[in-house]
């Protein structure tokens, strides 16, 4: 097979050699971490110490990480806990985890894709809201455009109200710095597959203080706010996979560095190429663009084809590519949104990928090009 290029890391993060190691040799441990046998203690003890390393990623403590099956049970647990007498509040470019609350108000974005405050202000003082308390959720940054949104001004604007505050932190862990203390948030939403941990695994981090009610319920496990027997190789993997992450964010100017010079070589290729959310904080490693008259699909095809592994937005749509909920938050016109195409890196990327990106896009741009000539 012909060497690919992966730039695909916001979908899925390919799996680090190190977790791929750690996970292997966890696969031997035969107790369960409940059992008080020396062999559940081994068990446990390896949960115990990915716990630990997961928290020290968003600067909490162990006690307060949760494990999970994945980002959307963890957002579902957190967003579990507006019960009777809350109201529910998320901005209109969460993940579809998030979007999916039940009469959750969806909170406008500006057409750089990033939470409107001003409107939060006003919906927070909205009368319907009286003797109801604001249970909001905001991403820390935006999957598919990589918008940072102002998560902590937003946590004030929130605690002010007398609310609770929850971010889906999936896509910014590893890629910018995250700290619970300092973001002022009460839970936080984590995926391993996304850091270079492997799939079905992820945690909620929840604030001293809060309490968290299972969403799953039976056994004790978790200490009683998510019931399953833990999957331990996947768990080891997960602490693996955010001591590395953590390691990486020293590497974020040479992402970015990389990452300009692609839009600005795409920019040559296609002049009239719009970059989505490139005037606001954006992750080091996305970029996400369109092109007048391109089909996503057609683009993803051909890069493909050549070799270049990219997508057109989320990969929660069952491979299907369907009109971005995010461009139509930020009124991108449906025409220009059809095109968009994401382009993320990751620890693995290398200037071969890149231009292995840039010449097989040129020759489709080229052809998009020539099809336009005939037609006119």
């Amino acid at each position: 097979m012909n060497q690919r290029s992966y730039l695909d890391y916001n979908a899925t993060a390919p799996l680090r050699d190190e977790v791929r190691t750690d996970v292997i040799d966890a696969l031997s441990l035969d107790g369960n971490p409940s059992s008080v046998h020396e062999e559940g203690r081994r068990a446990r003890a390896a949960v115990e110490a990915a716990r630990d390393k997961v928290a020290r990623l968003v600067g909490a403590p162990a006690e307060s990480v949760i494990f999970t099956s994945g980002g959307t049970e963890a957002n579902a647990l957190a967003l579990a806990q507006a019960g009777d007498g809350w109201r529910v509040l998320v901005s209109a470019v969460e993940h579809t985890s998030v979007l999916a609350a039940p009469d959750a108000t969806r909170l406008p974005v500006t057409s750089d894709g990033v939470i409107d405050l001003d409107k939060l202000e006003i919906e927070l003082a909205n009368p319907h809201l009286k003797g109801l308390l604001p249970f909001v959720s905001l991403m820390a940054a935006n999957n598919e455009t990589g918008a940072i949104q102002p998560v902590a001004e937003t946590a004030k604007i929130v605690k002010s109200a007398g609310g609770v505050m929850h971010t889906d932190a999936v896509q910014a862990a590893g890629r910018v710095r995250l700290d619970m203390a300092a973001l002022g948030v009460d839970l936080l939403s984590l995926a391993a597959h996304k850091i270079g941990g492997p799939t079905g695994v992820g945690a909620l981090v929840f604030r001293e203080g809060v309490t968290v009610e299972p969403l799953i319920r039976g056994s004790g496990q978790e200490r009683r706010r998510r019931a399953g027997t833990e999957n331990v190789p996947g768990i080891v993997g997960f602490g693996v996979a955010a001591e590395l992450a953590a390691a990486d964010l020293s590497r974020l100017q040479q992402v970015t560095a990389l990452r300009d010079e692609l839009e600005a070589r795409i920019r040559a290729l296609a002049p009239d190429a719009v970059m989505f959310s490139a005037s606001v904080p954006r992750l080091a490693n996305t970029s996400y663009f369109s092109v007048p008259g391109a089909k996503a699909e057609t683009l993803l095809i051909g890069l493909d084809l050549a070799g270049v592994a990219v997508s057109s937005g989320s990969a929660c749509s069952s491979g299907k590519v369907e009109a971005s909920h995010v461009l139509a938050a930020m009124d991108v016109a449906p025409e220009l949104a059809q095109g968009a195409i994401r382009v993320s890196l990751g620890f693995g990327s290398k200037r071969d990928d890149i231009e292995a990106f840039l010449k097989a896009f040129g020759e489709l741009i080229e052809r998009l090009k020539a099809s336009r000539k005939v037609a006119a």
